[in-house]
């Protein structure tokens, strides 16, 4: 999505300090103190009029008195839990000590319990992108992406930035 955003001519508040590499090789478009949210949230008036990666966990910690555009991201558990399984893995981390079931369980009520309360927020307005349609059906994205936003981006270039052959951990889905 970030990829998508930046080549349709959006400006990414990023601080490159996280490079690409094999889990991610067009880059992670992070910005370190978004981690520090709840500490410190005197970074979002950077971000005013630009493009933020932020955790589900931390929309909340968001302040109030922004108009905030949320594209929450929505991809299939599973997929999420065997990417963050291999970047472990290459990074020489161990896994949490639960359950993959549990951890999809709590994983899910978090995004249920975050994007309803987002829904709530004043100025905050939310679109729900699928992963897969974002990867298949990057056409149709785009176009619900350029009214949400109400921008003139360029289309053609958010279509050409997705690379479906970096959907690499699959499930249960077939492409169109």
């Amino acid at each position: 999505m970030m990829q998508m955003l930046v080549a349709g001519g959006m400006e990414a508040l990023t601080d490159d300090l996280r490079h690409p590499d094999a889990d991610n090789p067009r880059g992670y478009f992070e910005y370190e103190p978004v981690k520090r949210t709840r500490q410190d949230a005197s970074w979002v008036a950077l971000a005013v009029g630009k493009v933020v990666k932020v955790v589900h966990l931390l929309l909340n910690d968001l302040p109030d008195g922004f108009e905030y555009r949320v594209v929450m991201m929505k991809r299939p558990i599973r997929e999420v839990m065997a990417s963050q399984r291999v970047m472990m893995e290459r990074a020489g981390k161990t896994a949490l000590g639960i359950s993959e079931d549990r951890l999809a369980r709590v994983f899910s009520e978090q995004i249920r319990v975050v994007e309803e309360q987002s829904l709530r927020r004043v100025g905050f307005r939310v679109l729900s992108v699928e992963y897969h349609d974002c990867v298949y059906r990057a056409g149709e994205v785009v176009g619900a992406l350029r009214g949400f936003l109400g921008l003139e981006l360029n289309a053609v270039a958010m279509e050409d930035a997705v690379d479906c052959s970096l959907h690499r951990h699959r499930c249960r889905y077939s492409a169109p």
